[in-house]
C-alpha cells in the first residue's frame, strides 16, 4: 500500500508529568512480587530472570515498576506495542466497543468488528497478494499462527518437508521449535516434527560460507537452488519454505532484498510455497508496512500476530486462494474470535497508516543506528550494528582474540548481559537475542520521538562506558 511522502506530526502520548530517569540498584531491594514469583511460576520463565522488575503501571514508552522506578521500554511485548502502552486511540475503541456491549469471544462466527478487521488488514497488504488472499484466524500466538500456516501448506501440497534458515525463530510450540534454529530449547524434547531441513541464511559478520558481503549473499541463493535442484540432495520436495525477511530472536539479521527476489524466485520455480513470518515485522518495524515489501516480493502465506491484536492476543494466517484446500474444521481454536484484539487491532492499523509510522520508524532508526555507530568507534566491544527501522541490534563480541577470516571477532555474552543489566539499572529495558544472547536488541514502539531516541542513546552509552570502565 502507497504512503504519502509528507509526515504528519505524530501523535505521542499524553504525559501529565515530566519523567524523571535515575540510576538504581535493583539487586539490592527486595520485592515480594518477584520472590513470589520465582517461588510459584514455572521454572520456564525467561524474561524475569534478565529483567528483574514487577510493573505497576504504563504509558507510552514508559514503565513505572511497584518501587517507583521508571524505565524506557525498548522491549515493548517483543514488538507486540506498535503504539506502546495504553495508546489513547487503542483504549479509546476499547472502551467504545465495551460500552456497546461488543461480545468479548465468538469463536469463529462473524461480527460488523471482526469484518472490519479483515478489510483493515486486507486492505494494507499489497494489492497483488490481498486480491486472492484468504485469512484464518488461528490461537492467540504466533506460535499458533506458524502452526496453521504448516498445517495448511501440508494438506494443499500432499507434502511433508519444509525448509526453514538457521538462526530463525518461529515460536516455541512443537512444530515451530521444530523450524526455529535455535538449538537449547529443543534438546530435552524428544520427537520434534520430521523433515524440517536448515538453510544457510545470509549474515554478513558471521557468514556461514566465511565470505561476506555480496559474495555471500550469492553464495546463500546458490545453495540453496543447488539443493532444490538435486535429486541426491536427500530432500523430498518440501510441502513449504518458511523465513523471517529480518531474523529478530536470531539477532536481527535483516535478508538482502535481493537474496529475497532470488528465494521467491526459486521457490516460484520448484513450487514451493514460500511463508514469511512476520509476527515480529508486521505493520511498520521495519520501515514498511510488512518488511516483505522492501524486497518487492509476493508471498503464499504470510503470518502475523503481536502487532495486530494491538497489544492483545491475536494472530491470523493470510494465504493465496489456491491453497484453500483444507476442509471445514480442519483447524480451530477457541480464542480465535477474540474481538477486544481485533477492535485494538483495527485501530493500531488505522493510526500506523494515517500518522505514516512505517515512515517514521524508518527514519527514527536511522536516527537510533547512527547514535550506535558513532558509539561503535569508542567500543571495541561492537562487532556490528544493523537493522531496519525500529528494529535493532549491536552484536556484543570479544576483541580481545584473534577474529576470524571474515574479520569477526567471538560472541562475548557475558559483556552482552552487563549491558544489558547496567542499561536496566540506569532505565532502559533492552533485551537480548542472536548466537549466544550477544545481540542487544532495541524494539522501541513506532511513536518514539527524536527526543525519546536521544535519550535512549544517551542512557545506553553511559550503560556501555560503565561496563567498559570496570573492564
Amino acid at each position: 500500500m502507497s504512503m504519502s511522502s509528507s509526515t504528519p506530526e505524530v501523535i505521542a502520548p499524553v504525559r501529565h508529568s515530566p519523567i524523571e530517569i535515575r540510576p538504581f540498584d535493583y539487586r539490592l531491594t527486595t520485592n515480594p512480587y518477584l520472590e513470589r514469583q520465582a517461588a510459584q511460576e514455572s521454572n520456564a520463565r525467561s524474561y524475569p530472570r534478565r529483567i528483574p522488575i514487577a510493573i505497576q503501571k504504563a504509558k507510552g514508552l514508559y514503565v513505572h515498576d511497584t518501587d517507583g522506578q521508571i524505565y524506557i521500554d525498548c522491549l515493548a511485548g517483543a514488538g507486540a506495542l506498535a503504539l506502546g502502552h495504553n495508546h489513547p486511540v487503542v483504549m479509546e475503541a476499547i472502551q467504545r466497543e465495551m460500552a456497546n456491549d461488543c461480545p468479548m469471544q465468538t469463536l469463529d462466527l462473524t461480527t460488523p468488528v471482526k469484518d472490519r478487521f479483515i478489510r483493515s488488514i486486507l486492505d494494507s497488504l499489497p494489492a497483488n497478494f490481498s486480491r486472492n488472499a484468504r485469512i484464518q484466524f488461528c490461537g492467540p500466538s504466533g506460535a499458533d499462527a506458524v502452526e496453521a500456516a504448516i498445517k495448511l501448506v501440508k494438506i494443499a501440497t500432499g507434502r511433508r518437508s519444509v525448509l526453514s534458515f538457521r538462526g530463525g525463530y518461529h515460536g516455541m510450540t512443537h512444530g515451530a521449535l521444530s523450524l526455529t534454529g535455535h538449538l537449547e530449547p529443543k534438546e530435552a524434547v524428544p520427537g520434534l516434527m520430521s523433515d524440517v531441513h536448515f538453510l544457510p541464511f545470509p549474515y554478513d559478520y558471521r557468514c556461514p560460507f566465511g565470505i561476506s558481503g555480496e559474495r555471500g549473499h550469492h553464495m546463500a541463493s546458490a545453495y540453496v537452488e543447488n539443493l532444490l535442484n538435486d535429486p541426491n540432495s536427500g530432500v523430498l520436495p518440501p510441502a513449504a519454505m518458511i523465513l523471517e525477511c529480518v531474523q529478530g530472536e536470531g539477532g536481527v539479521i535483516p535478508a538482502p532484498n535481493k537474496w529475497l527476489q532470488e528465494i521467491r524466485r526459486m521457490t516460484t520455480e520448484t513450487g514451493i510455497p514460500l511463508l514469511v513470518d512476520e509476527v515480529q515485522t508486521g505493520l511498520g518495524r521495519t520501515g514498511t508496512l510488512y518488511a516483505f515489501e522492501q524486497a518487492g516480493i509476493t508471498p503464499d502465506v504470510v503470518i502475523l500476530s503481536k502487532a495486530i491484536g494491538g497489544g492483545l492476543p491475536l494472530s491470523v494466517v493470510l494465504y493465496d486462494a489456491s491453497l484453500d484446500r483444507w476442509l471445514p474444521g480442519a483447524h480451530a481454536g477457541t480464542f480465535r474470535g477474540n474481538q477486544l484484539a481485533m477492535v485494538a487491532g483495527t485501530a493500531t492499523l488505522d493510526f500506523i497508516l494515517e500518522q505514516h509510522l512505517a515512515l517514521h520508524a524508518q527514519r527514527m532508526g536511522e536516527r537510533l543506528m547512527s547514535d550506535l555507530r558513532l558509539m561503535q568507534k569508542d567500543s571495541s566491544c561492537f562487532g556490528e550494528v544493523r537493522g531496519r527501522g525500529l528494529m535493532i541490534g549491536v552484536e556484543i563480541i570479544n576483541d580481545k582474540v584473534q577474529p576470524d577470516e571474515c574479520g569477526s571477532y567471538p560472541a562475548n555474552p557475558n559483556l552482552a548481559q552487563q549491558i544489558q543489566t547496567e542499561s536496566l539499572r540506569r532505565g532502559l529495558i533492552v533485551e537480548l537475542g542472536g548466537r549466544n544472547g550477544c545481540v542487544v536488541r532495541f524494539l522501541p514502539p513506532l511513536i518514539v520521538t527524536e527526543k525519546q531516541i536521544d535519550e535512549i542513546s544517551t542512557i545506553f552509552q553511559e550503560a556501555v562506558k560503565a561496563v567498559n570502565n570496570r573492564g
